[in-house]
């Protein structure tokens, strides 16, 4: 099957020749089109997405992305800087719990398009800290929503697969009815009400089990944990999709290519439980004989309750785009090539 996206770490370059059709200097940001071709990578020369293909030409936009030193956010500014001009802040920049900032940043940097990639993603931790985890997962969305509204700008904010309380049997469609049963998740859900009650300019997208190049995330604790001991235990009976972030900041472009609006759920195709992701990062890193054994939630001592089931439904993201994801196992081999090249070359 043709891959949606390009593989993980594969390089993008503008097409030289100086302005493009209706550029002018004076329109630099409102006119400014790029003509963009494949540039060779570590995996050869990579194929581009289909709207990439004969050269395109395709509009560039200017985009505050929040957050863009975070695990997605690094993939998002990786993704959108070839075509749009991309302005990122983070906590050092903008406290986004403070509805001035919010609006101050926006008054600054005049952009077509908003991204909100920031986040309180611990899931544990949130439920010690709860004020906290509401003013970033949800007033600040509520801050952000409120400054964009007053300048028709687009919104496009992540939310969670944790919105469900787990207990269907089948994957879960954006109308479903949410219920989460942690901290985490109800100040996301709560994020989402902020939303889509201030705008109908926006671009909500459910996601899950994510991991990238960046950051800390479950991949990284699994490898550390495997060199140190040498034995794991992993839950058997939480089951998801594990999510790349490269692929997911490609689908949200796809999306804004597409002029989406509304909610849709985006992960990598499939599903397994933590613990046969588990198994697959062991093989791919070679890792083979490190012991692994499968536990149930209940003999874990967390903070946060955990949905038993909450695979996402992405048909309505393949019946806009006529894309679909690739699959979670695909994905994660190329993430995997693409981290292992890169510590091999010091990177």
């Amino acid at each position: 099957m043709r891959r949606l996206f390009a593989p993980y770490g594969t390089q993008y370059r503008r097409h030289p020749g100086g302005r493009g059709p209706g550029q002018t200097q004076a329109g630099r940001h409102a006119g400014n089109y790029r003509v963009l071709r494949p540039e060779k990578s570590g995996n050869g020369r990579a194929r581009l997405r289909s709207f990439f293909k004969g050269g395109q030409i395709l509009k560039n936009m200017k985009v505050l992305l929040l957050g863009h030193k975070g695990m997605l956010g690094n993939d998002l500014m990786a993704q959108f800087k070839y075509r749009h001009e991309v302005i990122g802040m983070d906590r050092e920049e903008i406290n986004i719990t403070s509805a001035s900032e919010c609006r101050r940043a926006v008054a600054d940097v005049q952009p077509q398009l908003v991204i909100n990639a920031a986040g309180f993603t611990n899931v544990d931790a949130c439920e010690t800290a709860k004020e906290e985890c509401f003013a970033v997962n949800a007033e600040a969305v509520k801050n952000i929503a409120e400054a964009c509204r007053d300048r028709n700008i687009t919104v496009i904010h992540y939310s969670t697969d944790y919105v469900f309380d787990g207990n269907g049997n089948r994957p879960y469609t954006e109308d479903d009815p949410c219920n989460p049963i942690n901290t985490y998740g109800a100040s996301k859900l709560t994020g989402e009400h902020h939303l889509r009650r201030l705008t109908d300019n926006f671009i909500l997208i459910r996601t899950a089990w994510l991991y990238g190049a960046k950051g800390k995330n479950f991949v990284q604790a699994i490898l550390e944990r495997a060199r140190s001991t040498g034995q794991l235990t992993v839950v058997n009976d939480q089951t998801g999709s594990p999510t790349c972030t490269r692929d997911l900041a490609a689908a949200t472009e796809l999306l804004v290519d597409k002029n989406a609006r509304g909610i849709f759920h985006v992960t990598n195709r499939g599903s397994c439980t933590w613990y046969d992701f588990a198994r697959k990062i062991l093989k791919e890193a070679h890792l083979d004989t490190v012991e692994i054994l499968p536990i149930k939630t209940g003999e874990l001592q967390r903070a946060a309750k955990r949905p038993a089931y909450s695979v996402m439904s992405a048909q309505k993201f393949v019946t806009l785009t006529g894309k679909t994801m690739q699959p979670w196992q695909l994905a994660f081999s190329d993430y995997f090539k693409f981290i292992s090249s890169r510590t091999c070359s010091g990177a």
